[in-house]
């Protein structure tokens, strides 16, 4: 199949109503896994960041692969993707961007291609899964706030988002549109093998193309927190350059604390600490 058999997806948004992401995609989430050196490519754009741009981390949003693939060309391009998902929309006109590439697309997904990542994921022209890697496919999911009329209107809205993405996953895997929604209605997991057998992939990826980042990166716990703090303090409407500050004074640790020139372990410990004694205060409050 090409990635012209694909539906075009509709990009109509709405005030008062932003894509979410999933607590537990982030849980799932490996933020130190990338492309092994060798199999790095000059023609590829990597989606290993939460999508959109109102993260802590800076996000994959649709300007910075356009602008990626006007530098490519029309040649084939490589889309490595291990993502959490976070805004639909952005995901969606990604998607788009891809689907109408006039090279070949291929889409490596290292470890989660989850929500609106997902949806990325299927605009290519062959897809590869890691054996331990995941799909994530729901409803599309998003915070709004209002009364009853207003969140009614909401709902009416989303329905043909829903309907848009059950049949880009029908278009992609041969599954008949019916059976994928009720997949979407309860957050369906896919995992490496059956996402092939079902036709979410088309193969497995090697087990060398995958790496994992080592000394000198943040530990991946202290990523995962640092991203789970962001977007718990996204939905409270902290103002993202207010985030940022929050999150980096976390991470000096508390007075008294080793200065930052202390070995990496000690640390560490206190900088997870704090991210912890952060979240934890960020999950109360949503409670």
């Amino acid at each position: 199949m090409t990635i012209r058999d694909l539906p075009k997806a509709d990009l109509s948004t709405k005030p008062g109503a932003n894509a979410d992401l999933t607590v537990e995609a982030l849980d799932r989430w490996n933020p130190s896994l990338s492309v092994s050196a060798e199999n790095n490519g000059e023609n590829s754009i990597s989606v290993l960041d939460p999508i959109g741009g109102g993260f802590f981390y800076e996000g994959v949003t649709a300007k910075r692969v356009a602008a990626a693939l006007r530098n490519i060309g029309e040649g084939p391009v490589t889309v490595n993707v291990n993502s959490p998902g976070g805004d639909f929309f952005e995901g969606l006109a990604i998607y788009n961007l891809l689907r109408e590439h006039p090279g070949e697309v291929t889409v490596k997904v290292l470890g989660i291609a989850a929500s609106a990542a997902s949806a990325i994921a299927m605009a290519g022209d062959e897809i590869l899964i890691a054996r331990a890697g995941f799909f994530m496919i729901h409803n599309t999911q998003v915070c709004a706030c209002g009364d009853r009329n207003a969140l009614a209107d909401v709902a009416t809205w989303l329905e043909p988002f829903d309907a848009a993405l059950s049949d880009i996953y029908a278009a992609r895997t041969g599954i008949d549109a019916a059976e994928i929604a009720p997949m979407l209605d309860r957050e369906t997991w896919i995992g490496g093998a059956r996402a092939v057998q079902d036709g979410f992939a088309d193969d497995l990826l090697p087990s060398d193309y995958v790496a994992t980042e080592q000394s000198g990166d943040e530990p991946t716990d202290a990523k995962r927190a640092t991203a789970k703090m962001d977007v718990l303090m996204a939905k409270l409407q902290i103002p993202r350059s207010e985030r940022r500050s929050m999150i980096a004074a976390m991470k000096e640790g508390t007075p008294g604390a080793a200065p930052a020139s202390t070995p990496s372990a000690a640390g560490t410990g206190k900088q997870d600490a704090a991210l912890m004694a952060g979240l934890g205060g960020l999950l109360a409050k949503l409670s």
